[in-house]
């Protein structure tokens, strides 16, 4: 099950990586204009395609050879693998909702529901204790390493990051 289950997300992130991704690739004009050469988006689609494919005979194969297998069923969402799935969903859900939300809302709400996953009770410690995290990583990522984080593209969220940008930067001006 756990196999089928990492198939079907691998599948469908190479599906979202080949619409979104590959298919913007900028065309230099020299090359648009020729008509034989090969455009340097094309690599990718054809890789993709090929794995889409073979992904998907892997999950044929898989069903297949589980159809008459009494342990093969969608109702062990309480497992340890189940939980693995569901902590790589919300990673990958993280990377989707990362550039409308930004780095800041983002990182506290994969946090938040990662230790709601992992069997956290006290629901305030844990919010707690993401922002806290969030606001270090960010510190270490945004002033040591000079890392650029993702401010978000819905107006309120923006002016949040920027906001927190200037605290930061002035109290980085302040200690140098």
């Amino acid at each position: 099950m756990f196999e089928l289950i990492c198939n079907v997300l691998l599948w469908l992130g190479l599906l979202y990586a080949y619409f979104f991704n590959v298919l913007e690739a900028p065309i230099p004009d020299r090359t648009a204009r020729n008509p034989y050469t090969l455009k340097p988006d094309m690599w990718p689609k054809a890789i993709i395609i090929l794995l889409l494919i073979c992904i998907a005979i892997n999950i044929f194969n898989i069903i297949r050879k589980n159809r008459n297998n009494p342990d093969f069923k969608l109702d062990v969402l309480l497992s340890i693998r189940a939980r693995l799935c569901i902590g790589i969903a919300l990673v990958i859900a993280a990377s989707f909702v990362l550039e409308p939300f930004g780095y800041m809302l983002t990182c506290v709400l994969v946090l938040f529901f990662y230790g709601l996953l992992l069997g956290q009770t006290h629901v305030i410690r844990l919010a707690i204790f993401s922002v806290v995290i969030t606001i270090v990583l960010y510190v270490v990522f945004s002033v040591l390493l000079s890392v650029n984080l993702p401010r978000g593209t819905i107006p309120e969220l923006r002016n949040f990051s920027l906001y927190v940008e200037s605290i930061v930067s002035s109290v980085k001006s302040a200690i140098m």
